[in-house]
């Protein structure tokens, strides 16, 4: 067997699929280098100790192609002091023909401890490499798509890359997607309109066709679009709802979050700031940042007559029976709410103006 370096590496990041694939490209490096496929050994942190890592990487491989460790989310690692001095060691005795690599997965906004940031150092002290991998976030998404396409040789007609990234959640701003699996998602629909069209190219119809909607019409993504006026969004995503979700769920969460918006919005214009809201609202930091970015989006008249129009929605739809209001006319009230509520002032009369 020829000489192989041993291969160390740290990556981080949200995009669990881009992390897994830098960890098989480590397996093949190896693999390549050695002419046979090593063993892997992939294990969460949690639930293995430093010597069992130092035994599985310390051990220059005499046939075969060694071995790849993977282990996920070093944190508990961590803890004492002796631990990290222990794996800090470990990554100095990494045997020729093996390959040792470490995945921090997680929110790429949230604070990093000092010891995983110290563990990446040491990682890169020891002649290792270090990578982020970030999720592609909304209109990324579908050029993310279109680019793991060509790795796949396929032929994405117009519009493709766009409905997939729709249908496996890159419209979703809140934490009902797992935005960690989302490009695995994407990769597997992928995979499967290959097979359906061999010969391409796949088309935005044969997407409809094959992929379901991971997060179908997502209240959080309706809700937080309606918060942030982007009514190219909220029309659509509401027509979808209502196909889903009982009318009296849908008004009661929209008067919700228009009501915070309201107090929030009345907070702020007395001098609050989201510190303060956080105080005298009882809002974890995230929520009571977000709300009142989302406020600043609106006067106080605006979101009062928002409110009053969400109270004639709902009595619209108490006396559906009386009235005789069909489902289209219910529609079509809930697409003037969004437009004559929802749009921002300057929206409605460029709109009109053109």
């Amino acid at each position: 067997m020829s000489f192989v370096p041993p291969i160390i590496a740290y990556y981080r990041g949200d995009d669990g699929w881009s992390l897994d694939r830098a960890a098989a490209i480590i397996a093949k490096r190896l693999a390549d280098a050695s002419g046979a496929p090593p063993d892997r050994w992939r294990t969460p942190a949690a639930e293995t100790t430093v010597s069992a890592i130092g035994e599985h990487v310390a051990t220059a491989p005499m046939f075969g192609g060694g071995t790849v460790a993977i282990v996920l989310d070093p944190g508990p690692l961590l803890r004492s002091k002796a631990d990290r001095e222990g794996l800090e060691a470990a990554i100095r005795i990494v045997a020729p023909g093996n390959a040792l690599v470490f995945i921090e997965q997680g929110d790429m906004g949230a604070k990093r401890s000092a010891a995983l940031q110290g563990l990446e150092t040491a990682v890169v002290a020891a002649g290792g490499e270090s990578r982020e991998f970030r999720a592609p976030r909304e209109g990324q998404l579908s050029g993310w798509i279109e680019g793991r396409a060509r790795d796949l040789g396929m032929t994405l007609g117009p519009g493709a890359a766009k409905e997939l990234a729709r249908r496996v959640g890159a419209f979703v701003r809140e934490g009902d997607v797992d935005r960690q699996r989302q490009g695995s998602l994407a990769v597997g629909e992928l995979e499967k309109l290959a097979l359906y069209r061999p010969d391409g190219p796949v088309g935005e119809d044969d997407v409809r066709a094959l992929v379901s909607e991971v997060i179908p019409d997502s209240t959080w993504a309706f809700l937080d679009a309606v918060a942030e006026r982007r009514v190219a969004i909220a029309g659509p995503l509401l027509d979808r709802l209502v196909e889903s979700v009982p009318e009296p769920v849908i008004l009661v969460q929209l008067h919700r979050r228009l009501r915070e918006l309201l107090e929030i919005a009345d907070r702020l214009a007395d001098g609050a700031t989201p510190a303060s809201l956080m105080r005298t609202m009882g809002m974890k930091e995230f929520r009571a940042r977000k709300l009142s970015e989302q406020a600043r989006y609106w006067s106080l008249a605006e979101l009062e007559a928002a409110l009053e129009g969400v109270l004639d929605l709902d009595m619209l739809s108490k006396r559906a029976g009386e009235t005789g209001a069909s489902d289209a006319q219910r529609r079509l009230a809930y697409a003037v709410w969004v437009r004559d509520r929802v749009a921002p002032a300057r929206s409605i009369r460029s709109s009109a103006g053109r």
